[in-house]
């Protein structure tokens, strides 16, 4: 495994009476991209900031690239970029006027600053729109120039704070084209998401993150195969929903959640289980199936599993 760029150590931050992050570990590899998944409130936002040199933590430490996040602040600024979850370009300048002042602000000569900007714009896709006053942009292409303007100084470490929140399915992917391409060329991404299908798609590990902790790290696969396969079934008449959970509960040792109003799904637990015996468990309780299946779960549930957030049959 390559030797880790971002470092957190026990990261604890409150809010008066509101703990955000408490005793937060976190480490993402050179070159990766980390998905950072949680509830609102899990404390992910909380957490970037602080990685980002923009909040300082109330205890742990941080490192990016070596350097400590309180004490270097400066040298990690230097190496890191952030694209927040709105985005922070000025809608009356066009976008090649964004991207100047940025290069600007960054501290570049005002010739480097004019020919970064055509740069990243021509690599972006954004260059027949570059002399556009920015109002004029759609929703994906405003997000992509605002993470355009986080990569003027070729980060080492980029992080993503809900990039494609609010965007349509065509601009989340014109966006997961552009991280996949920065992370082939060396960047590492810190990806905080609520698209459970993003974080699947593009990270290469996740670590789950509620109540400001990190409740499980691991690969998208590894997460999904550490809770279990699970048992979907699809009745034919929605009025045997209770007889049918009380079967599956029997089974599986847990309690089933409905996917539809004719359909349960519930994680098995270790060991050998045969579909015709279930089959044959629920033609005993009167239950008639339309289709019994046996799956690895997705994200979703994983999420769920892991922040404990159920709907249970009632």
């Amino acid at each position: 495994m390559a030797d880790p760029i971002v470092v957190a150590e026990g990261l604890r931050k409150s809010f008066g009476d509101v703990h955000a992050l408490r005793g937060l570990d976190l480490s993402v590899p050179r070159g990766t991209v980390c998905g950072v998944l949680g509830p609102n409130g899990a404390g992910k936002t909380t957490a970037v900031r602080i990685l980002a040199t923009l909040s300082d933590p109330d205890a742990g430490h941080a490192r990016i690239a070596g350097h400590d996040v309180v004490r270097e602040a400066g040298r990690v600024r230097t190496s890191i970029g952030l694209a927040g979850q709105y985005a922070a370009v000025d809608e009356k300048l066009t976008g090649r006027a964004n991207l100047r002042m940025f290069g600007r602000l960054y501290h570049l000569s005002r010739r480097e600053a004019h020919r970064r900007a055509d740069e990243l714009l021509e690599r972006f896709g954004l260059m027949d729109a570059a002399d556009r006053r920015v109002a004029g942009y759609s929703g994906g292409m405003r997000r992509r120039l605002d993470l355009v303007t986080s990569l003027i100084l070729r980060p080492e470490v980029l992080f993503l704070d809900e990039p494609t929140a609010g965007l349509d399915p065509r601009s989340r992917g014109e966006i997961w084209d552009s991280v996949r391409g920065l992370v082939a060329e060396g960047t590492t991404v810190l990806l905080t998401t609520q698209y459970l299908d993003e974080a699947d798609r593009l990270a290469d590990d996740i670590a789950v993150i509620d109540h400001g902790q990190v409740m499980a790290t691991g690969t998208p696969d590894e997460l999904k195969a550490a809770i279990g396969d699970r048992l979907d079934v699809v009745l034919e008449d929605p009025a045997a929903l209770r007889p049918a959970a009380t079967v599956l509960n029997a089974v599986a040792g847990s309690d089933p959640t409905m996917t539809g109003a004719d359909r349960l799904s519930v994680a098995l637990p270790g060991g050998g289980f045969r579909l015709a015996d279930i089959v044959r468990e629920l033609d005993r309780a009167g239950v008639d199936a339309a289709d019994v299946r046996r799956r690895r779960p997705t994200l979703d549930e994983v999420f769920l599993h892991l922040t404990d957030r159920k709907e249970p049959v009632r």
